[in-house]
């Protein structure tokens, strides 16, 4: 979509592409924005909860507004706004987004997904891997900072998952807090944990539908919550104290910490939630653009919350009652004869800021589990037009039981607020390290440049990071407790993997093994087209060896089959497939390497298989003559392009029709079929090239093939520590990794295999 118009009929193009602006700013409101525009509900109430006394000045009240203002106007304005936002991976955003950029850039990755990563893509031709610094050249050369940098990632990504539980219960249980005003202090909280609790539950019972079903009402509800502040706002402004303005000041920090002291230093884990929500505008940066999300945050959200926080001090200025924890909740600074309303559409705005924060959680598992730091899980779609929009069942369920159980556990907004102002600082903190490097290593910039950043945001990050720590056992054990265990599965999921890949690498079988097995030896080759899932490149897994060995068979038609994972958002269709053969031509065994995007749509089975057996056939069609190698060694691969994308090539047509004749007619060539009605298949070739004899031999037994049938080959390892290894080396894979494996989701179920033509090889490899 093209959002900058063009040289030609400007005056049109410039209103076309300002109209999608300003439609995708909008829609970004119940996205992007739901969260971060719910804080008001809670941040005064946190901060002022009993680390700030009472006082007959309003010292402290503009002081916590002077913090708010700046800490808004720095860091998700300056910061994200003008900064980060650039830094993205090909329209992606987030913590993987930086660290795939940093990956291509530097050649730092140590994700078995990446290995022998093809340069060639679309999506990494911009990368300049011929830049030189002394800092990639050290990146690269010592692998504990690869580590490192890994663990940096994974540690982000844990908060992001943490924030997931903790944003959705301090989102609802404030936004239910006005319940308060109607019931007596010491029976408010036998209300508001069950209303609040009822309204997680059906919150995430309704996730199985996809959020594009009411993604029409998200934007409204945000744009209209954010209009009723910036109105309440308004009001206690010139009705309270219109010289709240001069709090803006940064002046009035300075005399808060001096006057609150240590006080004052503790509460601004309260303040820091004033900026919970920020990073979503760099993690859902793939469903909009740019600008749009500028605009909104800009133009809308930035100044509506400003007038809420003012509003807010206002009318505590006013008021004095920031020793009551009972009575400084946001509600109390609405006017009684609107409260209800506002209440009706804060419960709404935290329900849709909760559901953007979900939906983020099940993207970056998506994203862990495809570059494979997570254990496979099963991935529902909901939207055939949105590739954002899934379902995973088990993370939905688990964060509903640990978002109830935090809930109720906790029975306030202090607690709740000391936890993800935790989680969220140390997200940014991590956006922070990473931006830092992708300054030097991505934009080429001044090693100084990179330095002032990290200082300047990091300073302030830190700052509000001690704060929320120091709360540890005020509620702040709960992210780091999170993330210590979702660190522990993840790099042992990770660890187990790449001892499994390095195994496999180690232990191939040279190609001139499968190019001396004959019938004499006993082999007998089947009809049908035997699928041969690796993870290799090069080479014979040795699962297949193990297979032959044990059953001296295998289809006529053969195809190693290797789908990667690539470090890279999306992978064109043009570029889906790397097909090449393996041996003679009359050996009829292919390679075949389909690359994904960590934010691609896997297709189901049908569609994979055609899109494969057509890949295969247009290689055969476009295959020069005199490749034949019968020495061994493996010719470069082609690129080839997915069925849906290779409008030009071959396609292939499939029924259930009885065929009488086997000829060629035109451009299509048909298969014989004597036997009973079964499926009809057809390749529709284009005139040009002309191909011939043998290419055409091959494509008919390439489509008799079909017609019997495709059966998947899958190898199901074993991992095992060898003798000699260290008591942690078992620990980790013979107890923690083998645990994971057994109780996680089988390839089956991540490729969408059928099960009825799917067998399953199985073999111990000692690591």
């Amino acid at each position: 979509m093209d959002l900058e118009g063009s040289v030609h009929n400007q005056p049109t193009k410039q209103r076309e592409s300002w109209r999608t602006t300003l439609i995708f700013a909008y829609q970004s409101l119940g996205v992007v924005y739901g969260d971060l525009s719910t804080s008001p509900l809670y941040v005064y109430k946190s901060t002022f909860a009993e680390d700030i006394h009472h006082s007959e000045t309003n010292e402290e009240i503009y002081g916590v507004l002077s913090f708010v203002f700046w800490t808004l106007t720095l860091v998700p304005l300056l910061k994200y706004v003008f900064i980060v936002l650039k830094a993205d991976d090909n329209g992606e955003g987030g913590t993987f987004a930086l660290y795939s950029l940093l990956c291509r850039h530097a050649r730092i990755c140590s994700l078995p997904s990446c290995k022998s990563a093809n340069e060639e893509l679309s999506a990494c031709k911009k990368d300049e891997f011929s830049s030189k610094s002394s800092l990639k050249s050290t990146l690269e050369k010592h692998p504990v900072l690869q580590k490192m940098l890994l663990i940096v990632a994974l540690i982000g990504t844990c908060m992001v998952i943490g924030d997931g539980v903790l944003t959705p219960a301090i989102s609802v249980f404030a936004a239910v807090s006005g319940l308060e005003l109607s019931t007596s202090k010491e029976h408010h909280q036998y209300i508001e944990v069950p209303v609040a609790c009822i309204i997680l539950v059906f919150l995430f019972a309704l996730q199985h539908y996809g959020t594009h079903r009411l993604a029409f009402l998200f934007a409204p509800i945000v744009l209209a919550w954010l209009l009723c502040i910036s109105a309440i706002g308004l009001y206690n402004i010139f009705h309270w104290n219109p010289h709240v303005y001069q709090a803006l000041s940064p002046y009035y920090m300075y005399k808060f910490l001096k006057k609150t002291k240590k006080g004052g230093w503790m509460s601004l884990g309260g303040i820091l939630l004033c900026i919970t929500g920020s990073e979503a505008m760099f993690a859902d940066l793939g469903h909009f653009s740019q600008l749009s999300i500028k605009m909104a945050f800009t133009f809308v959200v930035y100044p509506s919350l400003i007038l809420a926080y003012m509003g807010q001090a206002a009318y505590l200025s006013r008021h004095h009652i920031i020793n009551s924890n009972y009575s400084i909740g946001f509600y109390v600074s609405v006017s009684e004869k609107i409260r209800w309303p506002v209440f009706a559409i804060a419960i709404l705005a935290a329900v849709v800021g909760s559901q953007a924060v979900i939906t983020g959680t099940f993207s970056i598992i998506k994203q862990c589990s495809a570059l494979g730091c997570f254990p496979p899980v099963k991935i529902i779609h909901t939207s055939s037009k949105i590739h954002g929009q899934i379902y995973i069942p088990e993370i939905n369920w688990t964060l509903m039981l640990l978002c109830l159980a935090t809930t109720i556990g906790f029975r306030d907004t202090k607690h709740l607020g000391n936890a993800a102002g935790l989680a969220v600082i140390t997200v940014m903190l991590v956006t922070t390290c990473l931006m830092s490097l992708v300054i030097v290593l991505c934009w080429q910039r001044s090693t100084y440049l990179a330095i002032g950043f990290i200082l300047f945001f990091g300073s302030i990050e830190a700052l509000y990071f001690s704060a929320s720590l120091v709360k540890f056992l005020d509620g702040a054990w709960v992210p780091i407790a999170l993330a210590f265990i979702l660190l522990a599965i993840m790099y042992t999921w990770h660890y187990g993997t790449l001892k499994k890949y390095e195994f496999d690498v180690q232990n191939k079988v040279p190609i001139n093994w499968l190019l001396s097995l004959s019938p004499t030896l006993g082999i007998v080759r089947v009809r049908g087209i035997g699928l041969i899932k690796t993870e290799l490149v090069s080479g014979i897994p040795t699962i297949f060896s193990h297979f032959v060995t044990n059953l001296p068979a295998f289809h006529e038609i053969l195809v190693f089959l290797c789908i990667r994972d690539m470090p890279v958002p999306h992978v064109l269709s043009q570029e889906r497939f790397l097909v090449g053969r393996i041996g003679p031509k009359e050996y009829r065994i292919y390679r075949c390497i389909a690359q994904y995007g960590y934010c691609d749509n896997h297709k189901d089975d049908y569609a994979f298989e055609k899109d494969l057996v057509c890949s295969i056939a247009e290689f055969i069609r476009g295959e020069k003559p005199g490749l034949d190698d019968a020495e061994g060694d493996e010719p470069p691969l082609t690129v080839v392009g997915s069925f849906s994308a290779n409008l030009e090539g071959i396609r292939i047509c499939e029924d259930d029709e009885m065929l009488d004749t086997s000829e060629i007619i035109g451009t299509n060539l048909e298969v014989k079929s004597l036997e009973k009605p079964r499926k009809r298949v057809r390749f529709l070739v284009p005139e040009s090239p002309e191909m011939d004899h043998a290419a055409q031999d091959e494509l008919r037994e390439l489509m008799e093939a079909r017609e019997a049938g495709m059966a998947f080959i899958l190898g199901k390892s074993y991992v095992r520590a060898k003798s000699g290894s260290s008591l942690i080396k078992k620990i980790v894979l013979n107890y923690c990794y083998d645990f994971l494996r057994r109780n996680s989701r089988g390839e089956t179920y991540a490729l969408s295999l059928p099960h009825a033509s799917t067998l399953e090889v199985g073999m111990v490899c000692h690591v």
